[in-house]
């Protein structure tokens, strides 16, 4: 069986090649577009590699063994699998690039987000214009690129896998990852600028629908079923890894609420209330709203999304926070859903290595700190 850190290396072994030979062609076409492939290699180097391992365990979960397969059989197997989890890894990469435009944010994983990297390029090339223009031009640029190479190692996976029936399903999952995670993407940022004109509880139901779209079945309960489908999983194995997979997807995205705002910039590899600076109306953020004095409610709308916050600004935010009791209701949040999704793994239709090793996961991406 192929354990975790083996998967992560081989995809990234995968990205690192395909990455390779699209800059060989790029440096071909002109020396200009080379920093495309360059950021693309760095962007993709490390990371958690959630996507992949869920991809990878949602097919294992379903995937019966080939006893009479030769061992060239069985490579080729595994690798039709760690090519659609890979193409996962992409996607990601190209939702991050464009949110860390989106956002206005400066580091990525304690390096310069890809705009970031831009401007300096058009810094040190002595280009003229605006630096930051030609930033979030370019990056939006990669960030396309990144996505299209994200359907091209799709594409690779699928086409090998023998069933076309499995091959469709996967790809139908696929697709409407894409479309529910951009649109999780849009009421994420409508829901920045709409909180004063709905009521507190409308506002918590619509930041509740944004963790569900954005970050629930994207992070977790898609790329389980894109993996199950290429396995050729029935209804009721479908069934238990989305009851499964949409309560630890949003486990993953409250926690990852409590580090926007909480946590530790030398671990986060972004800066300390990042959240804060760009006023994310988050569940933790509304729930603290909600129950705070006027004149603290009054302060957090003043200062929630004020790019230049200062470290005094944010520690005070940080304490209203903590004081309205919100951090203590979004872990009990966190638990719950860890509940529910311990609670599918029970009895459910799925091999009994891959529910170890799904239980595993349930703590290394609940219990993070980064």
């Amino acid at each position: 069986m192929v354990q975790g850190s083996r998967l992560v290396d081989l995809v990234q072994s995968k990205l690192d090649l395909l990455i390779d030979d699209r800059t060989a062609i790029l440096t071909s076409l002109a020396p200009e577009v080379g920093p495309l492939g360059v950021f693309s290699k760095g962007f993709l180097s490390g990371g958690k590699r959630f996507r992949a391992l869920f991809c990878f365990w949602g097919w294992q979960a379903v995937h019966i063994p080939d006893f009479g397969a030769t061992d060239e059989e069985t490579r080729e197997t595994l690798d039709t699998v760690v090519t659609a989890a890979s193409a996962l890894e992409l996607f990601h990469a190209a939702a991050l690039v464009h949110d860390d435009i989106i956002d206005r944010s400066d580091t990525r994983r304690g390096r310069p987000s890809a705009h970031r990297e831009f401007e300096r390029v058009h810094d040190e090339s002595g280009y003229i214009g605006n630096a930051a223009s030609f930033g979030e031009g370019a990056a939006i640029l990669l960030g396309d690129l990144l996505l299209t190479w994200s359907d091209d190692l799709m594409n690779d996976g699928l086409r090998r896998v023998p069933d076309r029936s499995n091959a469709s399903a996967a790809r139908r999952e696929y697709e409407t990852m894409r479309l529910e995670v951009t649109a999780g993407q849009y009421l994420d940022l409508v829901e920045e600028r709409a909180w004063a004109t709905v009521s507190d509880s409308e506002a918590l139901e619509r930041a509740e629908r944004v963790v569900l779209y954005k970050s629930a079945k994207y992070s977790v309960e898609a790329p389980l079923v894109i993996g199950a489908a290429m396995a050729g999983a029935d209804e009721a194995q479908v069934t238990a890894l989305r009851d499964f997979g949409i309560p630890l997807g949003t486990a993953f995205q409250l926690r990852d609420d409590l580090l926007g705002v909480f946590g530790d910039p030398a671990v986060t590899g972004k800066p300390s209330g990042d959240d804060l600076r760009e006023g994310k109306r988050t569940v933790l953020v509304l729930l603290a709203r909600a129950n705070v004095t006027p004149a603290a409610r009054t302060l957090m709308d003043d200062l929630l999304g004020d790019p230049d916050l200062s470290g005094d600004q944010v520690e005070l935010l940080q304490s209203t926070i903590r004081q309205s009791g919100a951090v203590e209701r979004v872990e009990r949040m966190i638990d719950d859903n860890v509940r529910l999704a311990r609670a599918a793994l029970e009895s459910a239709p799925l091999a009994p290595a891959a529910v170890a090793e799904l239980s595993r996961l349930i703590a290394t991406v609940t219990e993070r700190s980064a």
